[in-house]
């Protein structure tokens, strides 16, 4: 399948750059889904994709994700993401993340990007040596840093919403929680929920992750390989996407699906399913907007209290998106994808009728290499 195939699979995108650079090593995607509502905010990914077609459309889903994320949590953000082929523990160097700091620089503004899987705070210190256009800088720079935190917390405040909305009270006390993916989101997460005293379940690729994670709050440790179908309340997928698919959703044991990853539906027919199981599914690109919240803060100018104080606001935006289900009686992904289709059309005609603020509705693709 050609790239322009590809991109009209996962939705229409305004412009998708490929970036090269052979000096350090160098390759990179940037996809800007949608600009209605403001400039493209996402995160850039490192991953070491079999493939660039797997990266691609890796890139042109999560962007797509960005645009519904931004629009559903009321910010005045486009969707846009970035990947750069490579293993985050070989291939990082300064002039790699310099030269897509160039790259970046060249969008003058239409892409913003920060932290994501595989990058850091080094890596967009390294990027805003060479571009303004980047968030989740060092607070030494006066950004905001790692964004994880938020995000979890905006996780936090999602599964509270589930537990509402299915059991009939938001306390954790003695909820059963399997935390699936122990990075920087499930991290935090975990040490949220234990405070809160959930009875928390974990697991990672990484044993050494889970042996640290038992040792301090002992938690429960499964394999990678059962985490999903742990007998739990709660379903936190926290790793990479489509988890929720043929193979695994008839295994499930748990009554809510509520976590930080992005694109937990490997196709939105599995959202049907999971109500049809009376699951209650809390839809991905609404519970983990936290981070999202948090940068959108730091262009404002950085406080981590207004920051903490939005995402608050994910419990409330959930709790919209059930009513909605509710009433119009369809799964809460597609109720999900109602509210924010519904702000992009009517946020965006009103854009489109300011004076210089119109927005383009076409694909370009762009190949380009550094001289």
């Amino acid at each position: 399948m050609g790239p322009f195939e590809l991109i009209a699979k996962h939705g229409e995108h305004e412009e998708i750059i490929f970036c090269n650079d052979k000096n350090v090593g160098l390759r990179a995607i940037i996809a800007i889904h949608n600009t209605a509502l403001g400039p493209a905010l996402g995160g850039t990914r490192m991953w070491p994709y079999k493939s660039e077609e797997e990266a691609l459309i890796d890139v042109l889903r999560l962007s797509k994700g960005m645009t519904y994320k931004a629009s559903a949590a009321g910010l005045n953000l486009g969707g846009g993401k970035a990947v750069i082929i490579g293993d985050p523990k070989i291939h990082k160097s300064e002039g790699l993340f310099r030269a897509f700091g160039q790259f970046i620089n060249s969008l003058n503004g239409k892409y913003i990007t920060a932290e994501d899987v595989g990058t850091c705070e080094t890596d967009m210190e390294h990027i805003f040596m060479e571009t303004r256009w980047v968030t989740g800088i060092p607070k030494d720079f006066g950004g905001s840093g790692d964004p994880s935190p938020y995000t979890a917390h905006g996780v936090l405040m999602g599964i509270k919403a589930g537990c509402k909305e299915k059991f009939g009270t938001d306390n954790l006390s003695g909820v059963r929680v399997a935390v699936q993916g122990l990075g920087n989101v499930g991290r935090n997460l975990v040490n949220y929920l234990v405070k809160e005293g959930a009875k928390v379940l974990v697991s990672d690729i990484d044993p050494e992750k889970v042996k640290a994670h038992v040792s301090e709050h002992k938690v429960e440790a499964f394999s990678p390989e059962q985490i999903l179908f742990a007998d739990c309340d709660v379903l936190a997928p926290c790793a990479l996407g489509a988890v929720i698919n043929d193979q695994t959703i008839g295994k499930l044991k748990c009554k809510v699906v509520a976590g930080g990853a992005n694109n937990q539906l490997a196709e939105n027919r599995h959202g049907d399913q999971l109500r049809e199981l009376g699951i209650l599914y809390v839809p991905d690109y609404v519970i983990n907007a936290g981070g999202l919240m948090n940068v959108f803060v730091e262009l404002e100018g950085y406080s981590p209290d207004r920051a903490f104080d939005k995402t608050r606001k994910v419990y409330d935006n959930c709790m919209k998106v059930f009513s909605i289900a509710k009433r119009e009686g369809i799964g809460t992904h597609l109720a999900a994808d109602q509210v924010a289709e519904e702000r992009i059309k009517t946020i965006g005609t009103l854009r489109q009728r300011h004076p210089g603020m119109s927005t383009r509705s076409f694909t370009t693709l762009k190949e380009v290499n550094n001289r």
